[in-house]
């Protein structure tokens, strides 16, 4: 059998990508012990997969999940890593009546759901009481539109109101390092209110799906393994990984790249931490070689879905084995994915390795051409001996 090394060579993209050759072989061994049973399928949601979409796919809508904040771009923490800036581009939302406007906008535009935040206030909680009344109308009136909630802080009695208000799916990061906590938030919370939030949410029927940002301490991994041992202890319904690419951060509190090496043993570790749980790498994660250092270790891993992969990250998952499902997909339907806990049901297309490859080549001869500036002509058919695509 050919050896991971030897499967990343064939993979054109990954030929000349610095790996850590210790860590591919541990990954190669932990494939053939615990996860030989079952080898895990892996969902990618890609824009780069136009060949193959169907009728169902072929549009996913740019605004089929939109952020809405009900704090427009204010937040009173002012976090390191992000200075609020994460929260301009989305909807604003001031008041309840503001919330139902744009909610009823999003639906005529054809949207699925949408990701319900807002800036924190000094103890990191998001206000939401004044809207509750507005977001149980919402579900009411149309039961199938979906809200995932960036939870923040919360004790007991806000966890059951927002299951209450009719809130799907609540998502908080998870951070296991006090003096993150301290310097990058700037918050005077502990660790214990981190679990506290995540123990409330769990005992309500809403999905929970907790995020552990990798290299949230300037770059540096401090309480990550920490975060996963709570994550561990409650069981969500999903956990998605991010890797911190901090381009709000001061010039004065610079964050640095996390080493791709240490992310791939986290991943290591999160998958045999959670071996039942859906992992997702999220969109966020550090640009150029990083990422798809990242990409390769999450595909040996056995990371359940990658947002958005680097070149060569769905072939080489279809070369180790692993059965592999891509959704054409903008940005919003993989945010919408993800906090639905990978999705409720099947979705995208299985393909076979023959059919990557094919579609990988297309591709990159696709782009040569762009940067060469000689037309691009249609895509090829895949390849009579390739089998049919299996949909859903």
């Amino acid at each position: 059998m050919t050896n991971w090394r030897e499967l990343v060579q064939a993979v054109e993209p990954l030929q000349d990508l610095p790996l850590h050759p210790e860590l591919v072989a541990t990954l190669e061994r932990d494939w053939q012990g615990p996860l030989d049973q079952a080898i895990p399928p892996v969902h990618f949601y890609t824009p780069t997969f136009k060949s193959y979409q169907t009728s169902e796919l072929k549009t996913c809508g740019k605004n089929a999940w939109p952020a809405v904040s009900i704090t427009g771009g204010d937040c009173k923490l002012q976090c390191d890593h992000c200075k609020a800036s994460i929260l301009e581009p989305m909807i604003p939302a001031r008041t309840p009546e503001a919330l139902w406007r744009a909610v009823n906008g999003i639906i005529e535009d054809g949207g699925q759901g949408m990701l319900l935040t807002g800036g924190s206030n000094h103890r990191n909680e998001v206000e939401y009481a004044p809207y509750y009344d507005t977001i149980r109308r919402i579900k009411d009136e149309f039961p199938q539109f979906r809200i995932a909630a960036h939870a923040a802080l919360v004790g007991d009695d806000a966890a059951l109101s927002m299951e209450q208000a009719g809130i799907d799916v609540a998502m908080m990061d998870v951070i296991g390092a006090q003096e993150t906590i301290t310097r990058v938030y700037h918050l005077r919370r502990s660790v214990a209110d981190f679990e506290a939030t995540l123990e409330s949410l769990v005992q309500t029927r809403m999905k929970v799906v907790p995020h552990i940002v990798i290299g949230l301490h300037y770059g540096q991994m401090l309480g990550e393994w920490k975060a996963l041992e709570i994550i561990q202890r409650h069981l969500p319904d999903a956990v998605v990984l991010v890797v911190v690419m901090p381009f709000y951060a001061s010039n004065k509190k610079p964050f640095a790249t996390p080493d791709s090496e240490e992310v791939g043993h986290f991943f290591r570790a999160a998958r045999a931490a959670l071996p039942a749980t859906p992992l997702l790498l999220g969109c966020a994660r550090p640009p150029g070689e990083a990422r798809m250092q990242i990409d390769t270790y999450a595909v040996m891993a056995g990371l359940d879905g990658i947002a958005h992969p680097a070149d060569g990250a769905v072939e080489l998952a279809a070369r180790l084995g692993r059965r592999v499902r891509v959704t054409p997909a903008c940005c919003s339907i993989v945010v919408g994915d993800e906090v639905m806990a990978l999705g409720d049901a099947p979705s995208g297309l299985e393909l076979d390795v023959e059919t990557i490859v094919q579609e990988e080549v297309r591709r990159r001869v696709s782009a040569q051409r762009r940067g060469l500036g000689i037309p691009v002509v249609a895509a090829p058919a895949p390849i009579s001996s390739a089998p049919d695509l299996v949909e859903p």
